[in-house]
């Protein structure tokens, strides 16, 4: 056989024999004959289902491959279930129970799909190792799929095995409570629910050879990570399973598959001159398609306080860009084949897009997620701020019974998860609708402790100081939210109108609305004030006109009682503009 024959590469393994086969042949042949075929087909259903391949099936024993070890994973737990299910009516004499193994290492593949090598022979041993009916894995596959599987891994220590130089660390692997919750559910639904997107940070690299530098690259991918983590939307893998990566030229398909991930994040250091530049790029794991790209170029005076500033922007831009590239796979999904986190993600976008038929359809998605997962606390976050929404911009009446279901829904998501963000953030801006302010900046102190990169976190803080009549502070909030993240900026734009507004620079709030992707009569009606302040009446009168134009009953008291300024005073200034601008007491 010639060195073309053969293949060395990762893959996660699965082995799985029978626990007691010989004395359920000697107790039963047929019934267990029946019961082997049965177990097989059940193997090799969920095996295919989660990406693998079947190798081999000799006896009692099976043998497969998977690209991915959540795929090795989650078809392991899959398995056992179904296995359990259906030995539950027999005699606990007669159950066939299996043992599985599951390792992540490198295996040698012939032309003919037959596989050999270490990771064959370590996944056999820790099926041995496993209970009947239990799964045991190595320390490598609980590292790849941390974070990405519901799943729980109880350490069994250094074990020695048979052949093979090193022990290994094995885990007993077995489902969490809250997987089985997002099973039974998505049994009802009829398809999989899959994990929020996941992506890996690569060690920076160093491109100036300068060895000081060396340090700056790799703090800022540990920062990176650690700042990432904080956020709930995306699964991030942990500091010690990327920097195996540093110093080496991979393939970002391989990392996506070896980890596990949807997206891959790779950065770079260069000394230029009297300057150091980072370059970061996102890309997508499955197609290699870059998603985004960003060069930051600061003075070299110190390089060790240039790292807090890079990171902050990368941190900031990158969780809204996983977000948007994962819509875009969306667009491609029926919403009867959506996880409840897509199911959430495409409501976050029907609210964003504020249209009475979008906050309907948010609403429809949203009561979809609930029914599939009563205790994913974002949902109950999102369908609280959506609701309020429906009343705010009118599309639903104001009422006590509204306003109840709003706080109920932010209720059950504190309820499940106290330090959940989103009902934290949500439950922080109902309470300015209602013009409690004091209990709104408590929310946003607690959120800014959480997650202090969370541009939209300042955004609101800048919001909330505004209201109170801090408006210069609140615009100095809202705009390093903006500068953090720009490509979210414009959704920020119309709090900074209103800080600007109340700090009494008038034209610059004037440009700032004007950056508001659809402006609403509100936006128009706080330009119209700018221009009356101003004195440029007939810019005042023009946007008057689209006042009235979107809103033809509008008053100027309605709009002002609507406004939650702490202090009366600034409500009037807010009246007297508009009344000077030529619109309707």
């Amino acid at each position: 056989m010639s060195g073309t024959d053969l293949k060395q590469r990762l893959a996660a393994i699965l082995a799985a024999d029978a626990a007691g086969y010989s004395r359920l042949m000697a107790a039963d042949e047929h019934a267990t004959v029946a019961a082997l075929d049965a177990a097989r087909t059940v193997f090799r259903t969920h095996i295919e289902a989660n990406g693998g391949r079947v190798i081999d099936m000799a006896g009692d024993s099976v043998l497969a491959v998977f690209e991915l070890a959540t795929g090795a994973v989650c078809a392991s737990l899959a398995i056992q279930r179904e296995l359990d299910a259906a030995a539950g009516e027999k005699p606990p004499d007669r159950r066939m129970l299996f043992r599985i193994g599951v390792h992540l290492g490198e295996i040698i593949e012939k032309s003919d799909g037959t596989v050999y090598g270490d990771g064959v022979n370590i996944a056999a041993r820790l099926q041995s190792l496993a209970e009947p009916g239990g799964i045991t894995a190595s320390e490598s596959v609980r590292v790849a799929v941390r974070g990405r599987v519901s799943a729980d891994f109880d350490d069994r220590g250094e074990q020695p095995v048979k052949n093979i130089a090193e022990a290994v660390r094995a885990f007993d692997v077995r489902p969490a409570a809250s997987e089985q919750r997002r099973l039974s559910a998505a049994a009802r639904l009829d398809h999989p629910l899959a994990d929020k997107p996941t992506l890996a940070v690569l060690p920076f690299a160093n491109m100036s050879g300068d060895p000081e530098q060396d340090y700056f690259a790799d703090g800022i991918t540990e920062d990176i990570i650690s700042q990432l983590a904080r956020f709930q939307t995306i699964g991030v893998i942990a500091r010690n399973s990327v920097f195996v990566y540093k110093n080496s030229a991979v393939r970002v398909q391989d990392v996506g598959r070896a980890l596990g991930v949807g997206y891959v994040v790779e950065g770079s250091v260069r000394k230029a001159g009297a300057r150091v530049r980072v370059n970061v790029q996102l890309i997508d794991a499955v197609s290699a398609k870059h998603v985004w790209a960003e060069r930051y170029e600061r003075d070299l005076a110190d390089i060790f306080e240039l790292q807090d500033e890079p990171t902050q922007h990368i941190v900031a831009s990158l969780p809204s860009r996983v977000e948007t590239a994962h819509l875009e796979q969306l667009k491609r999904k029926k919403p009867s084949d959506m996880s409840v986190y897509e199911l959430v993600l495409r409501a976050k976008l029907c609210h964003h897009r504020g249209t009475a038929d979008d906050n309907a359809l948010g609403l429809q998605l949203l009561d979809q997620a609930i029914r599939i997962d009563r205790d994913h606390a974002p949902a109950y976050g999102w369908r609280a701020c959506t609701r309020a929404q429906a009343m705010v911009r009118g599309y639903a009446e104001f009422s006590d019974a509204r306003e109840e279901a709003v706080l109920r829904d932010v209720e059950r998501g504190l309820a499940i998860d106290d330090n959940d963000l989103e009902c934290l953030r949500i439950i922080g801006e109902f309470r300015i609708e209602q013009k409690r302010l004091d209990e709104a900046l408590m929310f946003n102190d607690k959120l800014l402790r959480l997650n202090p990169g969370d541009p939209r976190l300042l955004a609101q803080r800048g919001e909330i100081l505004t209201w109170r009549g801090q408006a210069q502070e609140g615009v100095e909030w809202i705009e390093r939210a903006m500068r953090l993240d720009p490509h979210e900026a414009d959704v920020w734009a119309h709090l900074l109108g209103r800080a600007l507004f109340g700090a009494g620079r008038y034209a610059e709030a004037i440009a700032a609305f004007r950056r508001v992707p659809a402006m609403r009569f509100g936006h128009h009606a706080f330009v119209a004030a700018c221009y009356a302040q101003l004195d440029e009446r007939a810019a005042a009168a023009d946007e008057c006109k689209n006042v009235l134009r979107l809103k033809p009953d509008f008053r100027a008291s309605d709009f002002c009682r609507s406004l939650s300024f702490a202090d009366p005073s600034l409500c009037a200034h807010v009246r007297e503009s508009l009344s000077r601008a030529g619109l309707p007491e």
